[in-house]
């Protein structure tokens, strides 16, 4: 294999962190090839050459930020995706290119973004089973179903950042706002919402009623033909 040396390995991942803050900030389509260059105070010819193509340099970034949130030392890998989140917010100025990166990955369609939010759930789905398992957690009719919103709950943040900020007044993501959420997430968590299983026992009911099939015989019946067919 042909040696690299250590200067061009430390001028493409400029590159690549440039590209990151950039796509992060304005958006894929809105980045062109010569800002990240002017980013990583490189020419747009080198960025080229290392990266063949801004598509090439966009799946690179997307490879390492998930290499990144899913590195053990977030403790993602182990299904503690709380963990890792938490390691991110709690240190927001060295983090913020890699959050607001995960936040484009998750809006913009792109497979690379499904694909994470996929594992994430995974991940947390295996998370709320060790808890079950461990007797720490309620279980649940439907495991999946709840990872899925206990993942969407823990990325919210990060994805409608600028609405925390408009509504909390506050100028972005930011310590104060995480802090301030900190309690009531862990409240809903742990009490929950209602005081007694009154709705819960409604909608259960609603759906139990809504699969069976329908009835159009008897004068009491609520579903019965309103027109039924005459008896000769």
């Amino acid at each position: 294999m042909r040696s690299v040396p250590a200067d061009d390995v430390t001028t493409r991942a400029r590159i690549r962190d440039a590209a990151i803050t950039r796509f992060a900030r304005d958006g894929f389509a809105a980045t062109s090839v010569r800002a990240i260059a002017e980013e990583a105070g490189v020419s747009p010819g080198l960025v080229i050459h290392h990266f063949g193509s801004k598509e090439k340099l966009r799946a690179e970034c997307d490879a390492y930020i998930v290499a990144d949130l899913m590195s053990s030392k977030g403790g993602v890998d182990e299904g503690n995706l709380s963990a890792s989140m938490q390691t991110m917010l709690a240190d927001l100025d060295q983090y913020r290119p890699t959050l607001d990166y995960l936040g484009r990955m998750l809006l913009d369609g792109s497979a690379a973004g499904d694909r994470l939010l996929d594992d994430l759930v995974k991940l947390t789905e295996t998370m709320l089973e060790e808890g079950v398992a461990n007797g720490i957690m309620e279980p649940t009719t439907d495991p999946y179903m709840r990872a899925v919103l206990v993942t969407l709950h823990g990325v919210m943040p990060i994805v409608l950042q600028r609405q925390f900020a408009r509504m909390l007044g506050e100028p972005g993501l930011t310590s104060t706002m995480i802090r301030r959420m900190t309690l009531p997430s862990l409240e809903l968590y742990t009490h929950g919402l209602y005081r007694d299983d009154t709705m819960l026992a409604a909608a259960r009911d609603a759906l139990l009623r809504g699969a069976q099939p329908r009835s159009d015989k008897g004068p009491g019946e609520p579903n019965q033909d309103p027109d039924p067919p005459v008896e000769s």
